[in-house]
């Protein structure tokens, strides 16, 4: 068994309000407050003040869900790693797939990104993840060895271990159709064994996620797995019944 700690990160997108957001991060500090898995919510860049007023001082860490790469300057509406830390967060998200689709992120600028992240004291959470079409075609560890090789080149094998890695197929995200546990356990254990190459401990130590419509329907199967030390959740965590579920399976494989 691995020492590593169970993680489960809330995704909330672009989701939430005022009152939303309380009643799920309070909710989820009540349910999980004896839990040995760890937790963290990332809500939308406005309500990281929010999170910063309900969760400091609890055993729930909150972080953002994007970065620029860049400390400073003149580019509109980006948000800095060192305002992110001003709010007291922990985790950033880095190249989730509906960024890298829509052309703001690629594997270059994810690898920057994680560099500066790291740079401001915060722990970066790097998606990986192939479209269906790369699934169907074989070339998921083409793809998944693709996007993390900017990121050893920008910090090196040692830094890594400093971040936490999602796996998130693209066909997989908020359609419902979660990866098989063998497909998960088998790209785990290759990226896994990918870092092994450079370091075996790192490749030991890193937390690796899986993320893509985990439900509580599918969590225990997915959590269990050898190589998967938690999960990247988004659209199961807009309900905060189903969130809890998750987290009480989450726990249960920690202990």
């Amino acid at each position: 068994m691995s020492n590593r700690p169970t993680l489960v990160v809330a995704n909330r997108k672009m989701h939430g309000n005022l009152p939303e957001n309380q009643h799920f991060m309070q909710t989820l500090l009540q349910h999980t407050a004896r839990h040995l898995a760890r937790y963290a919510v990332c809500p939308p860049h406005p309500y990281l003040f929010q999170a910063q007023q309900l969760l400091q001082q609890s055993h729930i860490a909150w972080g953002a869900q994007n970065m620029s790469r860049y400390e400073r300057g003149a580019y509109t509406g980006s948000v800095s790693p060192s305002m992110l830390r001003e709010f007291g967060c922990t985790y950033v998200i880095i190249g989730h797939s509906e960024r890298r689709q829509r052309g703001h992120d690629n594997d270059e600028t994810c690898g920057e990104r994680f560099e500066a992240a790291l740079k401001a004291g915060l722990t970066p959470i790097l998606c990986i993840g192939e479209t269906l079409d790369e699934y169907e075609q074989g070339e998921t560890d083409v793809v998944v060895s693709r996007q993390l090789n900017p990121v050893i080149s920008h910090v090196g094998i040692q830094a890594l271990s400093q971040g936490v890695i999602a796996y998130e197929p693209v066909w997989a995200i908020g359609t419902g159709k979660a990866a098989s546990p063998q497909h998960v356990q088998a790209i785990l254990s290759f990226v896994r064994g990918h870092i092994a190459l450079l370091n075996p401990k790192v490749s030991e130590d890193i937390t690796l996620l899986y993320g893509g419509s985990v439900q509580s329907h599918n969590a225990a199967q997915l959590l269990s797995l050898p190589d998967v030390d938690g999960s990247l959740v988004g659209g199961a965590s807009l309900q905060v019944e189903e969130f809890l579920r998750i987290t009480d399976i989450a726990n249960a494989v920690a202990a």
